[in-house]
């Protein structure tokens, strides 16, 4: 009977929570015309994919969707859009041609992408030679090809086994799954080496062996400094190729050229040569890097606020600008970006007044480590490691970020913010028939509301159905502009619109989780989970 008891009292606090939270019912109804009529956001879309082509941080195609989302918010009718300076980011970097062929002991032409931050095979023309098939399983049989990788064409054996996938690529989150979410009680913050803190000694032993071996290579590539590395897609199959960075911004040497094939391609050519075939190749790989402004940039425009007492007051959005090299970045993450833009458009073309002032920003550096948000963080508001706040910290009510793909939105993870989460349930009452009705306790990592969350600032990221992006889009070939869900998208715009509206015109900021602690740099890095 107690339980019982508890259970119709909590149950009755919720309801009441709700109740007493007011949703502007007129105004959402207007949202949703308008995007159901005139949404501009596949537009949106394609400018930042097709258009602006790839957008690795501070590179000439992230300066070209930058520069046109500046031009299109000021268009929109935002004040002060601008490309403001989170501080030194270094080299930024574009491929400029890439082909390789296998020419012995048959020709094949190879799907391959530079990796990001390596160099060009040398010389003006195509360069031609057989394989250096490198076998090395630890530092000490690694010593035995000094010498003999010195302006060669190079591959790093591989384990890999390529295998039939019996599960579709595309997928609605299950009720199911939903519903357990809303049940959580919350998960700690995600951040640290988790599995490292797991491992027994036998297994740490092991995976400290391997982070060495791993510096020793790139020590031995960086000494022999072949002409090309071949390398090998991570999980790629089916001609999709999952690449990311081979050198670093800062580097002062230049990485030698790696380009990543397919792994069909590449398993191929390491049997042959394994069995003592001549493989012949022939390549041309030109890259370029550039110095002349090593800062990185986001992408900042505001809707003013019109209550005098409240206008002061912030409401942010946003999502990373940024994408890896190896297609247009659309579900990773013009996606999330041109939903941002559309919401802060739809409010705008209705001619709604907010009270408090809406702020987007579409940051770069997110893919590096959540550079610009965190910079824009630590310059505005607070440093994790001092949370020594700034006068502004006090006038921000919330940050809603957008970063899981083209998924339409599920419902809020709350992180932890049990307060939080009975205004979010509130709002999203009127978007139940869209599938969107989950309030989550559970904390997500790994983008950049995170960095608003390290410093007390409630920052949120939506929950979205995954579709193809950890399995196909997330970082590859495949994440152009034909993989998005303009439906999905739609969606997502119109709830976006709602929450920053709502969260524009309450009485109250959005409630805030007790301050956190001072970190130490190091585990603050972690904290945020600079990788991804």
């Amino acid at each position: 009977m107690r339980k019982l008891f508890t259970l119709v009292i909590s149950l009755s606090i919720i309801l009441l929570a709700n109740a007493q939270e007011k949703t502007d019912i007129d105004a959402i109804n207007k949202i949703k015309d308008e995007e159901k009529n005139n949404s501009k956001v596949m537009d949106i879309a394609f400018h930042l994919t097709d258009v602006s082509g790839p957008r690795l941080t501070s590179s000439p195609g992230f300066f070209r969707a930058a520069n046109w989302a500046k031009d299109e918010l000021t268009k929109m009718g935002l004040k002060n859009a601008k490309l403001e300076p989170w501080g030194e980011f270094g080299k930024s970097w574009q491929q400029e041609k890439c082909y390789v062929a296998m020419t012995a002991p048959y020709y094949a032409p190879f799907i391959a992408i530079p990796k990001a931050w390596t160099g060009s095979t040398p010389g003006t023309n195509a360069i031609k030679g057989s394989i250096v098939l490198i076998k090395a399983k630890d530092s000490a049989e690694l010593l035995q090809y000094a010498g003999k990788a010195k302006g060669k064409i190079i591959m790093i054996w591989s384990t890999t086994e390529l295998k039939p996938s019996f599960t579709p690529d595309g997928l609605r989150t299950a009720d199911t799954s939903l519903e357990k979410m809303a049940k959580s009680e919350g998960t700690p913050p995600r951040g640290g080496n988790r599995q490292n803190n797991q491992m027994d000694s036998t297994q740490r032993a092991a995976f400290a062996s391997r982070g060495a071996f791993t510096r020793n290579l790139a020590a031995f590539l960086a000494a022999e400094k072949p002409a090309l590395i071949l390398s090998i897609g991570n999980n790629g199959s089916d001609g999709t190729l999952f690449v990311q960075g081979g050198g670093s911004a800062k580097d002062s040497i230049e990485a030698p050229a790696n380009v990543v094939l397919s792994s069909d391609d590449f398993l191929r050519v390491q049997r042959l040569v394994n069995a003592g075939v001549n493989v012949e190749i022939e390549a041309d790989v030109k890259t370029k890097f550039f110095s002349k402004d090593l800062q990185g940039y986001n992408v900042v425009a505001e809707i003013p606020g019109t209550d005098p007492k409240l206008k002061d007051e912030i409401v942010m959005l946003g999502g990373h600008l940024d994408s890896w090299q190896g297609s247009t970045g659309a579900t990773d993450n013009a996606a999330g970006c041109s939903v941002m833009m559309e919401a802060v458009r739809i409010i705008k073309s209705l001619g709604m007044q907010p009270r408090r002032t809406i702020r987007i920003v579409l940051w770069s550096g997110e893919e590096q480590g959540l550079f610009g948000s965190r910079n824009y963080v630590k310059t505005h508001f607070a440093d994790p490691a001092k949370m020594e706040l700034t006068p502004e910290h006090g006038k921000i009510s919330a940050y809603y970020n957008l970063d899981n793909g083209t998924g339409k939105i599920r419902g809020v993870y709350a992180q932890g913010n049990k307060m939080a989460k009975d205004v979010f349930l509130a709002w999203l009452d009127p978007f139940k028939e869209m599938g969107a009705n989950t309030v989550t306790l559970d904390n997500t990592g790994s983008t950049d509301h995170v960095s608003f969350d390290a410093v007390g600032i409630p920052g949120f990221q939506f929950i979205q159905d995954q579709i193809e992006y950890n399995t196909r889009t997330h970082h590859s070939n495949m994440d152009s502009y034909d993989h998005l869900v303009a439906d999905d998208l739609k969606q997502a715009s119109t709830i976006v619109a709602s929450f920053v509206y709502n969260t524009a015109q309450r009485e109250e900021k959005i409630p805030r989780k007790e301050l956190p602690k001072p970190v130490t740099p190091q585990r603050g890095l972690q904290a945020v989970e600079p990788y991804r």
